[in-house]
């Protein structure tokens, strides 16, 4: 089944072209079934490049997915054309007004991770969005500094500062085999990791969560949160081939002190290509994701949360 996207939205040519199902929302409209509904709170400053990477993994699951794109509501972005937001972007205060629910909600990472939280200019309204989730949403799934900020609100765990970027690939361990998140899932997984910050495993089990897949260098990467019907990943799935390497050229060409990114590179070496190693486990992980929210949410949009 498809994922339902505006004709007119970049990523519905982008994903026709690698095969991934993509229906207008006009041919959905004719279909006599409930699509689920998925939203990105999109906090990142290159909002193209996001949208892209979260519903090629959305959009390969067996279900329809109707995919909605949200932003904070006073925050302006600088790096995506006002023209691209204001066509296919709504206020979170717009959707919150209208009673608006959702099977399942995005919220990404932003480069922010240097800020105490109570210093991000939209913090105040992010923690009406997390409020709204509980009430609104079946199942959010919080990612990087997102996921951090779900953790930090609701549980009170601290974010700590890292003397190093962890910048890299690196391997995990597989926690909870037998968690539906992580169904057929290896026993060690590559894991695309860029953050400078981290949460701490005895934290993270003294608030009672359980870490289902952590790394011995860069710690806790996929926390659950049942009380809250979330999830917490702290790394990169959604990543695509090149973006670790975007990165790192652009630190490079601006003169900042960066590693090259661990395990990323064929030997190391920044002139050769890198290989994705990581995107198999991503679809698992996310079509897993949507396929607990199928079994879970109600039928009637309206029952979600009550």
């Amino acid at each position: 089944m498809p994922i339902t996207l505006p004709e007119t939205l970049p990523a519905f040519d982008i994903l026709s072209q690698e095969g991934v199902m993509v229906m207008s929302p006009g041919r959905a409209a004719t279909q006599d079934i409930r699509p689920l509904r998925i939203g990105l709170l999109n906090l990142m400053p290159k909002k193209i490049q996001t949208e892209n990477q979260f519903a090629r993994l959305i959009g390969a699951t067996p279900l329809q997915i109707d995919f909605q794109l949200i932003r904070m509501t006073e925050h302006q972005t600088k790096n995506t054309a006002a023209e691209h937001m204001e066509e296919f972007y709504r206020p979170f205060a717009e959707v919150a007004d209208v009673g608006e629910r959702f099977d399942g909600l995005i919220i990404t990472g932003a480069p922010i991770e240097h800020l105490p939280f109570e210093e991000v200019t939209y913090w105040d309204e992010l923690k009406q969005v997390f409020d709204w989730t509980q009430s609104h949403v079946y199942s959010t799934f919080g990612v990087c500094w997102g996921g951090m900020a779900m953790a930090y609100y609701f549980h009170g765990i601290q974010k700590h500062m890292l003397e190093h970027k962890a910048f890299g690939c690196f391997r995990h361990r597989n926690l909870a085999p037998a968690s539906p998140y992580l169904r057929g899932f290896s026993d060690d997984v590559l894991v695309p990791v860029s953050r400078w910050t981290e949460m701490r495993e005895d934290e993270i089990r003294a608030a009672g969560l359980k870490t289902l897949i952590a790394s011995d260098e860069t710690g806790p990467c996929l926390v659950e949160d049942p009380s809250h019907r979330a999830l917490y990943i702290f790394n990169h799935f959604e990543y695509d081939s090149g973006t670790l390497k975007e990165e790192y050229d652009r630190d490079v060409a601006s003169g900042k002190a960066i590693n090259v990114p661990a395990n990323y590179y064929p030997e190391d070496d920044p002139s050769r290509s890198p290989l994705n190693r990581w995107r198999s486990h991503a679809h698992l992980l996310y079509g897993n994701w949507i396929n607990e929210i199928y079994q879970g949410t109600p039928y009637d949009l309206n029952d979600i949360g009550r």
